[in-house]
């Protein structure tokens, strides 16, 4: 679980489009990083005495860099393409509410950890890229951490983390399908969308 917590502070760099929609994959990673560790820092009493701005800060600044579309195609493979656009609709909006509330409750724990940015691999398709970092761990070795990204239209998109060989789409996929053969697909929204009411307090 902690390595997780580790990812979702590691996405938590991907800023605006608008700022850096013409630059590369490994660029964007590395800019966007950097930019977002310096919010952190600027805003770390607000976030203390408005725990909700967190939330406010993954919304504004992590959302418009993925395709949690494609991440939920992938992760509910075969029961994506057996569900409705309703279930599929919905099940998407809730898988992005599960992301950015694992995201807000891990920042303050490594909000203060030190990347090293590894030389850039290309996809195995034109469309995709790999940037790999890693995490440097007191009295540890470091963590890798490999994002996967595809260009959808103009932009690239993050659609997958892999984390010391550990995919978080596989992970998610594994969990997920368990959950859909006990209580089926409509059964795991529910309860993902009972989860984020619950850490959003209504």
């Amino acid at each position: 679980m902690k390595r997780i917590a580790v990812i979702c502070v590691m996405l938590l760099g991907l800023v605006s489009t608008s700022v850096f929609a013409a630059i590369g994959p490994q660029q964007l990673v590395e800019q966007t990083s950097r930019t977002m560790l310096e919010k952190l820092k600027q805003e770390k009493e607000l976030i203390k005495a408005e725990p909700g701005r967190i939330y406010d800060l993954v919304d504004e600044i992590v959302v418009p860099h993925f395709d949690f579309e494609y991440m939920s195609q992938m992760v509910l493979a075969k029961h994506w393409r057996r569900a409705s656009a309703a279930q599929r609709q919905a099940f998407t909006l809730e898988f992005r509410q599960l992301l950015v509330r694992t995201y807000a409750t891990s920042l303050k724990e490594y909000a203060d950890q030190v990347l090293i940015y590894l030389p850039f691999r290309e996809g195995s398709k034109p469309d995709q890229a790999m940037v790999r970092t890693e995490v440097e761990q007191a009295g540890g070795f470091p963590i890798p951490i490999d994002y996967r990204l595809h260009q959808n239209s103009a932009d690239w998109k993050v659609f997958d983390v892999v984390i010391d060989g550990v995919s978080l789409v596989t992970n998610y996929r594994t969990s997920f399908s368990k959950e859909i053969r006990d209580g089926g697909l409509d059964g795991l929204i529910k309860t993902l969308a009972k989860r984020n009411l619950e850490v959003r307090g209504e």
